[in-house]
């Protein structure tokens, strides 16, 4: 796996929301503190790529035993998170599928630490889908430094 930035960010408004909650619950059955994708910031023209924001809060379910005394952002979230921005870009351009299951992880590189306090930053870049699958090179950066990537596929079933 690259580790460059699939795209640039330094351009795009990252306090913007386009998609917020509301907006995300349409597409994802997540719920509760297993919605690990809190807004999207940014969609590209041909909606095959965005831009997704989840803020590491300190009250995080995960925080007071992942580690203790030193909370680490578990790197199976960190999969959750862009898993579950990569479904959304997919669902923007197929809405009407039944539920959209999680089938690989591949290639996936943890390259830096992430705590409380963070805003974890998930670049999503959909590189192949049809009506009911798709693969996504998925990454994540914390103040601009590369923390996180990995390729999702998913599938409607």
């Amino acid at each position: 796996m690259a580790s460059q930035p699939l795209f640039e960010v330094s351009g795009i408004d990252l306090s913007r929301t386009i998609a917020d909650k509301v907006e995300l619950d349409k597409f994802l059955p997540q719920t509760g503190p297993m919605r690990q994708c809190d807004r999207i910031a940014w969609i590209s023209d041909d909606m095959r790529t965005c831009v997704a924001i989840k803020d590491i809060r300190p009250d995080e379910f995960w925080c007071e035993h992942h580690i203790k005394g030193r909370p680490l952002y578990p790197g199976v979230l960190m999969i959750e998170a862009t898993a579950q921005a990569a479904s959304w870009l997919f669902r923007t351009r197929f809405p009407a599928l039944g539920f959209l299951g999680f089938l690989r992880c591949d290639d996936a590189v943890f390259r830096g630490q992430v705590v409380p306090g963070d805003t974890f930053v998930m670049l999503i870049q959909e590189i192949e889908a049809t009506p009911r699958r798709f693969i996504s090179k998925v990454q994540a950066q914390v103040r601009g430094k590369l923390v996180f990537e990995a390729q999702i596929t998913g599938m409607a079933i």
